[in-house]
This record gives structure tokens, C-alpha cells and sequence, in this order.
């Protein structure tokens, strides 16, 4: 089947998973916003993958992944991840680097080499961004935003969004504070703007405005 398939189709199914996986609502406008093309763009890839099996366009106009469609954006995403950890835990590669290159590696990976990468890597239960690798086992999390926290509540960053993983600049700033999944800190201060201070391991403070904090999923931990 992977022969079989087109990289533009393999990211737009892709797309379409991860957005539900945000428990965003999936229509054609937010899909262009996603992955960066035009409307026109969208529409034309949307018939084609109706007619080939792979979606479903609901009457209030909402995508839906058939099982066809949803078997392979799983296959995509799972290897899109396994890279991910692979360039980053094995190679070295910095985590705000590894999305783009794993964009690259994730239509090229067999089934077979992707049973070796997970064995060599020790069933890794999610990407250096938090987000669960599909079939991994990683447990469910009740997660919010940083967006919707106050100021008091103790977090731990659990995951950074797909969408916020192509922002290169971002996930630097993030590094360069120790800002990363699966460190805890306190929500210090919301300004007026809805900026949060994040204070970390009782020293760093990293200040995240709200275009951040609304693709950081956090977990909210005893006071």
C-alpha cells in the first residue's frame, strides 16, 4: 500500500488525524490553514481521496476519515513519531529540528523497518513533542491548555501540538528556557494580555503569550 501512495496524500490524511487528535473540528478551511495551501488546493485533494476510499465529506460539511483512511494516517503518523525519537534519541538531532526532518523519513520507512526502529528504541510511548506514538500504548492524560490555566495552578508540560512543531523559532525559545514535555512548573502571573509566566524548578521564568500557550498541553499537578 505505501508504494501506493503520494506524499501530499499521505499529509493531508495525516493532517486530518492530528487536527482530530486536537479535538479540532475538521473542515476544508482549517485543513488549508494547516498545511499551507489554497482553498482551491484543498478542495480538488478532498474529491480525489472521497473518490479513492480514504474520507468522508459529512453534510454539515466536516471531514471523516473511513477505516481506510484513518488505517493509513495511523501507519503515516506512527512513523512520522518513530523518527522523530529516532533522529533525536539516536542521532542527536535537536527536538525543534526533528519534525521538519521527519516529514522527510515518514513515507520512505517500511513496515519492517519500522518494527526495527521501535525495537531499537524500546517501544517509545511518544514523540520528543509529547504526542503519543499510535499503538505504543501510551496512557490517556486529562490535558488542558496553558491557555486555560491560572495563575497558582502547578503543570507539567505534557505535549506541544503538531501545529506548533513546524514554528522553528517557538520551539527554540521554549528549549533555550528547559520549557519542554515532561518538565513541572507554576503559573506565576496571567497578565491582562493573557500572557503566562511560567516559573520552572523554582529558578527559570519563561514568559508565553497566548498563540503558545493555546498549542501547549499541560497536566495539572497537586498543589
Amino acid at each position: 500500500m505505501a508504494d501506493a501512495m503520494h506524499p501530499p496524500v499521505d499529509e493531508y490524511l495525516e493532517a486530518i488525524l492530528e487536527l482530530e487528535e486536537e479535538g479540532a473540528r475538521v473542515i476544508q478551511a482549517r485543513l488549508a490553514d494547516r498545511l499551507g495551501v489554497s482553498a482551491p488546493s484543498v478542495s480538488e485533494m478532498v474529491r480525489r481521496l472521497r473518490a479513492e476510499g480514504y474520507l468522508e465529506v459529512n453534510g454539515d460539511r466536516t471531514l471523516t476519515l473511513t477505516h481506510k483512511g484513518r488505517d493509513w494516517a495511523t501507519t503515516i503518523v506512527r512513523r512520522h513519531r518513530l523518527a522523530e525519537r529516532l533522529l533525536t534519541d539516536l542521532l542527536g538531532l535537536p527536538w525543534h529540528r526533528a519534525h521538519i526532518e521527519a516529514c522527510r523519513w515518514e513515507h520512505v520507512i517500511s513496515a519492517e523497518v519500522e518494527e526495527l526502529i521501535r525495537a531499537k528504541l524500546d517501544n517509545p510511548l511518544t514523540c520528543p513533542h509529547g504526542n503519543p506514538i499510535p499503538g505504543a500504548g501510551a496512557p490517556e492524560m486529562d490535558l488542558v491548555l496553558l491557555s486555560e490555566t491560572h495563575a497558582g495552578d502547578a503543570i507539567r508540560l505534557e505535549r506541544v501540538s503538531e501545529e506548533l512543531e513546524i514554528d522553528h523559532d517557538a520551539l527554540v525559545y521554549l528549549d533555550d528556557h528547559g520549557f519542554v514535555p515532561g518538565v513541572e512548573g507554576l503559573v506565576s502571573t496571567v497578565a491582562p494580555d493573557q500572557t503566562r509566566l511560567v516559573t520552572i524548578a523554582g529558578a527559570t521564568t519563561i514568559a508565553v503569550g497566548t498563540s503558545i500557550a493555546n498549542s501547549l498541553y499541560v497536566s495539572l499537578q497537586p498543589a
